[in-house]
């Protein structure tokens, strides 16, 4: 593939023309989500393509989007379904992408479907890192798709890509640009937070700084809190800064959620910022800030800046207030949080305490480091001696 650079600039071309193709890999909850914002856009330069297995299926609700849509009278945008598309099969997925030569690629899809994967490891392991071999299942399948296609796309992945996207990095393998949700889903929370602390109703004019891996997204969002780490945090209301409490802002962001499917509006709205961050600072000559986790194979989740320097377009990583170091620590401190130790040499290290844990609660002995090659063994390991278990458990 070609670097994110001469990539960007090619998208940036299409976006100037008006020829923006969209492709969407896996139509489930957050593929269907991400399906209705982007038609909801209104805009007719962009076409979108839904690839995956069952076309029937996908038809089913791609229907029920484009008649919803054109209620609203929103439906601007060209829809194409691409079936027969199986994810275990990298050359399939090749074919789809050199068919239709996308600007932007957003990996939907899930290794197990229908399951919130926190709901068995948050109250029993506390971490959400045991699940990174089923994260990126599928995720290496579509990027080595990706880098025989020599696709032009900008890629995003959906899933866990604090230790996905670093894990493909380091496995010398092509790795999806930006990641969606995670950090990105614990920012509007802090706003609202900070909105109210200040007791002014435009939350829309904070600006918040931030920097943090997934753990400290589950735990500020369902507690109120960051177990003791301290975490670089910056709040802004109409640029000027305001001297809160940290903890008073974290606490906060408890804000009550749904965990079904409906949960899942989030993650899909996350990809469409992304996408619409890029659009918008073509069209606009004036950078974006998004916040996304795993962005360019950097383990944990960043602010990103997306736009022009020197004249090129562009995607940095945003240290106008703090610095790499700075957000690299407190991201790896948050990711050891999460049972993630360490990504590096195609490797994904399990910290000591997690392997401790999923003993005593699962009766299973995870490996301490799981390489590159052993993600389809481990994956499947996990799925037969911890999920299906539980699921069991919780079923009788």
């Amino acid at each position: 593939m070609k670097n994110l650079q001469e990539r960007l600039r090619i998208v940036e071309k299409n976006v100037k023309n008006n020829d923006i193709t969209i492709m969407i890999i896996g139509l489930g909850s957050v593929g269907t989500f991400l399906l209705d914002f982007l038609v909801s856009k209104n805009d007719p330069s962009i076409h979108i393509v839904v690839v995956g297995r069952n076309y029937e299926k996908m038809e089913s609700d791609v229907n029920i989007v484009r008649i919803a849509a054109l209620i609203r009278e929103v439906n601007k945008s060209d829809i194409t379904i691409e079936g027969n598309v199986d994810l275990n099969d990298i050359e399939s997925i090749r074919v789809a992408i050199e068919k239709f030569k996308p600007d932007f690629i957003v990996n939907s899809s899930r290794a197990y479907p229908g399951l919130k994967y926190g709901s068995i490891s948050w109250t029993n392991v506390r971490a959400y890192g045991i699940w990174t071999p089923l994260a990126i299942r599928f995720t290496k399948n579509i990027m080595d798709a990706c880098d025989k296609a020599d696709t032009d796309a900008i890629v995003i992945n959906t899933s866990y890509s604090d230790a996905v996207i670093p894990w493909l990095k380091s496995a010398g393998k092509a790795y999806p640009d930006f990641g969606s949700g995670n950090l990105n889903h614990l920012i509007p929370r802090m706003r609202f937070g900070v909105a109210k602390i200040l007791g002014v109703e435009d939350f829309w004019n904070v600006d918040i700084m931030f920097a943090a891996g997934h753990f400290h997204d589950v735990c500020i969002s369902k507690e109120g809190h960051t177990e003791g780490v301290e975490l670089p945090l910056k709040v802004y209301y109409k640029r000027e800064e305001k001297q809160l409490s940290k903890e008073e802002i974290f606490k906060a962001c408890h804000i009550s959620m749904p965990v079904d499917q409906k949960r899942n509006m989030m993650n899909a709205s996350s990809n469409y910022r992304i996408i619409s961050a890029i659009i918008d600072a073509v069209r606009t000559g004036e950078a974006q800030r998004i916040f996304t986790p795993g962005v360019f194979g950097e383990i944990g989740g960043y602010p990103v800046l997306v736009g022009y320097r020197d004249g090129d377009i562009s995607a940095w990583i945003d240290e106008s207030v703090f610095s790499y170091e700075e957000m690299n620590k407190a991201n790896r401190s948050s990711m050891y949080l999460d049972g993630v130790e360490d990504v590096r040499d195609g490797k994904l290290y399990y910290s000591d305490e997690l392997i401790k844990k999923s003993k005593a609660a699962f009766g299973v002995e995870l490996p301490k480091s799981v390489a590159y090659d052993d993600i389809e063994d481990t994956a499947k390991f996990i799925i037969e001696k911890i999920i299906n278990p539980q699921l069991e458990k919780k079923n009788n």
